[in-house]
């Protein structure tokens, strides 16, 4: 008998992440060095918080049911999700709290060593898009982003590596993809195959919400290449941060949709 799509990921995906006795392991939430997004200009980032507005996670809407993020995030279907908020101190955004009906983190995934850093979640009602709210193109499993093009990354994290305070609006910061020979020296046991790597420009180091997305143009259209890991924390300029291969966990996250 053939084997399903999910005993097929646990044969091909063993894993993406770094060990669990890495010193410089941060999975922190936090944008270093970004600047404010333009309203609507991000319209498939969500923000996951608890009932009472406390930020857990990024995220990232792949159509009107589900939001994809990372299994690291502590969520629960007692959280909620937001989406269309651009500016958390305004009362004009015209933004949307859905909850969540269903959780499905990746059966790889690992707390310590965050193999597998992928999770779906399934709304109890369908968001309605407009201008300000509508899905992130998925790529196909073939589809390849070379090192060097610029990307972008978004969320609501801390801007300052000790600060303390969240950003009243939604950041993001222009990041370039890093070969996996390169990131290799950084972060020795990551799996090159399901995960990517990004930052080291020089400039500034970047580090979304965990859950965010990287996104990079494909013909023109952004498309949803990582969801953001974790980086560095004692070394955000000279390390790039790793994000989960979106491309890698394609049949996976095709199962779950198809079968829920």
């Amino acid at each position: 008998m053939a084997p399903s799509l999910t005993e097929m990921a646990s044969i091909t995906l063993p894993g993406s992440g770094a060990p669990a006795s890495e010193p410089e392991l941060s999975i922190e939430p936090r944008i270093i060095n970004g600047e404010d997004a333009a309203p609507g200009s991000w319209p498939w980032h969500v923000m996951l918080q608890t009932s009472n507005g406390h930020l857990l996670c990024g995220g990232s809407l792949i159509n009107e049911n589900w939001v994809i993020t990372s299994a690291y995030c502590k969520f629960t279907t007692s959280n909620q999700v937001v989406a269309g908020l651009f500016d958390k101190s305004s009362r004009e955004d015209d933004f949307q709290i859905l909850n969540i009906s269903q959780i499905f983190r990746h059966h790889n995934f690992n707390l310590r060593t965050l193999y597998s850093d992928i999770a779906l979640l399934k709304l109890a009602t369908p968001a309605l898009f407009h201008n300000n709210v509508s899905p992130v193109p998925l790529p196909s499993l073939s589809d390849e982003f070379p090192p060097d093009i610029m990307c972008t990354i978004i969320g609501w994290g801390k801007t300052r590596i000790h600060g303390s305070d969240l950003p009243s609006k939604l950041q993001q910061a222009s990041v370039p993809l890093v070969s996996m020979a390169k990131c290799r020296k950084y972060w020795p046991n990551i799996n090159t195959r399901t995960t990517i790597c990004a930052g080291l420009n020089g400039v500034s180091s970047y580090h979304g919400d965990s859950g965010g997305s990287l996104v990079c143009k494909r013909n023109g259209i952004w498309t949803l290449v990582g969801i953001l890991s974790y980086g560095s924390k004692t070394c955000r300029y000279c390390k790039p941060f790793v994000a989960t291969r979106v491309n890698a966990f394609k049949p996976w996250v095709d199962e779950i949709l198809a079968r829920n």
